[in-house]
């Protein structure tokens, strides 16, 4: 016999399709404190009742906030909604309450019939029934009398019927019903999932870089009390992650050398991925490195400096790990005995073990964990995880469980650049930021279409971390366009996403592939030191450095900036020019690039006013926060950008001119 699910009844007020649902709920959406978001649901009821709706958010210990209205957000659809915002870490729950409105219904039919004279007498003491019921569901002190007040004028013969009605209709009447409106035929959707993270899960600016490359003259081979030199560097940048590759002892089996090479020499330092030596494995420091004591007060030295430290996380061995000989289940055995090395043809990692999940789940878990912990407990609140895609979903969402059941402020980043039905699955289950194809979308028709994508539906549970650049990726737009290249990609990254990074390097626009077509970096960092001369570079003006510090100083004292779900394209009659913005409360940001590293690009820019919060009309002043000019713009303005000048404008909307104040349109 076959079972028949359970159908949830439709409620006397009907609540459909309630929005954020991820997995329809069966998941929970993603908000980081004080991250307004919106809820929406679909509304009805049959005839032509008057109906409404509101939000209710319950925090962690079940206790209901104040409940937040929703508005119809287009008329005749149906369609409601209301913005809400929550204020701690933990796991919420948000559900909507539709009722019908008797009060909006009367004051409909009142609107017609009393002016017409139909039944004005019925009419007028149906109102003041009414609204006697809603006094009785109001405070004595928060306005019980005004409604009161308003049903003795409803009943007053000696006043015309008009007055009788303009005294229900009135300003402190609709604020008394706004905050307790007479609500009947209450109707609940069922409650959906929150889960509310610390605010860095969303927003933050992260380096990269290698310790082992900030060594000396004397010691090449950098340590954390060597690099523990760049930090004050990175912080002055703006920056507030620092993020490093593995730091763990590097096998020596299968060792590659500089550009990949598969005869290194005695001097090649090997790939940091390739983890586990005689020395130890995941949980070790290599002793090149220093200590775990020199590590630990490497993480204090950011912390002092107001810099997080993320580790990576890469689950995978050298033939030389420990786990090779004491867990040889763990991996993948050959018809020969031989263990199978990692490969993504043609691509051969021989100095990488991957790990066979399915003999020992529990085992490799527990191990996980452990290893975590082990960091966590060495001040690492931020892991950045290597290929999750290559693991099995279940496995990351077991062990993300077990470490933020106990330590809800630990952030996962995955680094998974796949199909997007794995990268979206990841972030639903559980890892609180992403790697994006960003790198990878550079038209702007491809950047539209993709931040319309991350800005949409996914951002109840994908946060994307831009990365302009990364050890394995030089794309060819910054190979080919030189420093321009640089300066509008960081624009970009730093203003679309509350979460970017760079790559070491960057700084310096290094930009010199292995060979023609590939994005792999000539003397790559992945297989070397690679040292840097920030003084020289600095003293010369060869660095980004400015502009990176300028806009990571914008972010901070941009809102807008910080969160990603407000983002509107606007347009620009030029295919090199894009136009977008971002709003949060009174806090508006514009920005518009060239895309084109190698040309001047002139455009007409056509703003969709109401979405900055303005009238169509309106003229208002904006301030370029790169270059502290400020222009009148309006709905048509003129732009022109030039490379090596002003790769683009980021714009700071500021307050529209009083009324009979000169403005017009302004040109840049």
């Amino acid at each position: 016999m076959r079972t028949m699910s359970r159908t949830r009844a439709i409620g006397r007020v009907p609540v459909r399709d309630v929005r954020p649902a991820v997995e329809n709920g069966n998941r929970p959406a993603k908000a980081v404190v004080g991250e307004t978001f919106e809820v929406t649901a679909t509304v009805f009821r049959e005839g032509h009742d008057a109906v409404a709706a509101n939000v209710v958010l319950k925090d962690p210990e079940g206790r209901p906030g104040p409940w937040t209205p929703m508005r119809e957000l287009a008329r005749g659809t149906d369609r409601w909604g209301a913005e809400v915002t929550a204020d701690a870490v933990g796991r919420w729950t948000y559900r909507v309450e539709a009722w019908s409105d008797p009060v909006a219904t009367w004051r409909r039919t009142a609107g017609i019939k009393v002016p017409a004279g139909i039944d004005p007498g019925l009419v007028l003491e149906e109102g003041a029934e009414l609204h006697e019921r809603a006094a009785a569901g109001v405070p004595k002190e928060d306005g019980r009398a005004v409604l009161l007040g308003a049903a003795k004028t409803l009943r007053d013969d000696s006043l015309t019927p008009s007055a009788r009605l303009a005294g229900a209709l009135t300003p402190e009447v609709d604020e008394v019903l706004a905050r307790h409106p007479l609500r009947d035929l209450v109707t609940t959707s069922e409650p959906l999932p929150l889960l509310v993270e610390r605010e860095r899960a969303l927003y933050g600016s992260w380096y990269e870089f290698f310790p082992r490359s900030e060594g000396t003259r004397t010691q090449p081979h950098g340590t954390f009390r060597t690099a523990a030199r760049r930090l004050p560097a990175i912080a002055a940048m703006g920056f507030d992650v620092v993020y490093l590759p593995p730091i763990h002892p590097i096998g020596t089996t299968f060792r590659k050398g500089k550009n990949n090479s598969l005869s290194p020499g005695p001097d090649d330092v090997g790939v940091p991925w390739a983890i586990g030596s005689p020395e130890g494995g995941h949980d070790a420091v290599h002793p090149a490195l220093g200590t775990l004591e020199d590590f630990t007060w490497f993480v204090d030295q950011a912390r002092d400096l107001g810099l997080e430290v993320a580790l990576d996380f890469a689950l995978q061995c050298s033939p030389d790990h420990p786990w090779v000989q004491k867990h040889p289940e763990w991996f993948h055995h050959r018809p020969d005995g031989t263990i199978a090395y990692a490969e993504n043809p043609p691509k051969k990692y021989q100095d990488i073990y991957p790990i066979a999940f399915d003999a020992d789940m529990d085992g490799l878990i527990a191990e996980t964990v452990r290893v975590l912990r082990h960091w966590m407990d060495h001040g690492v609140r931020i892991f950045r995880v290597d290929n999750p895609h290559t693991k099995p979903v279940v496995f990351w969402e077991r062990v993300i469980a077990e470490v933020n059941r106990t330590d809800p402020d630990v952030i996962f980043l995955a680094e998974a650049f796949t199909r997007p039905a794995m990268m979206h699955t990841l972030a639903q289950i559980g890892f609180q930021q992403s790697y994006t194809y960003f790198t990878w979308r550079n038209t702007k028709q491809e950047l539209t279409e993709y931040l319309t994508e991350l800005s949409g539906e996914a951002a109840s549970y994908m946060r994307p971390n831009f990365f302009t650049n990364t050890p394995d990726i030089l794309h060819a737009y910054l190979q080919t366009g030189g420093r321009p290249a640089f300066e509008v990609r960081a624009v970009l990254a730093a203003t679309l996403s509350p979460t970017w990074g760079i790559y070491s390097g960057y700084e310096l626009c290094e930009n010199t592939p292995l060979r023609e077509g590939s994005e792999e970096y000539l003397d790559s960092e992945k297989y070397q030191l690679r040292h840097r001369d920030w003084v020289t570079a600095e003293r010369e003006g060869r660095t980004l450095t400015p502009l990176l510090t300028r806009l990571n100083t914008i972010r901070r004292e941009n809102p807008a900036l910080q969160q990603l779900r407000d983002l509107h394209f606007h347009e620009a009659d030029q295919e090199a020019v894009i136009v977008y913005s971002k709003r949060k409360g009174s806090n508006t940001v514009l920005v518009v690039a060239n895309l084109d590293p190698h040309h001047a690009q002139e455009a007409t820019v056509s703003l969709d006013m109401p979405q900055l919060g303005l009238d169509w009309h309106e003229s208002v002043p904006v301030r370029d926060e790169l270059t502290g000019e400020t222009y009148h713009w309006s709905r048509h303005s003129y732009v022109r950008l030039e490379p090596g000048r002003a790769p683009a404008h980021v714009f700071h909307v500021l307050s529209p001119p009083a009324a009979g104040a000169n403005g017009g349109t302004g040109t840049s």
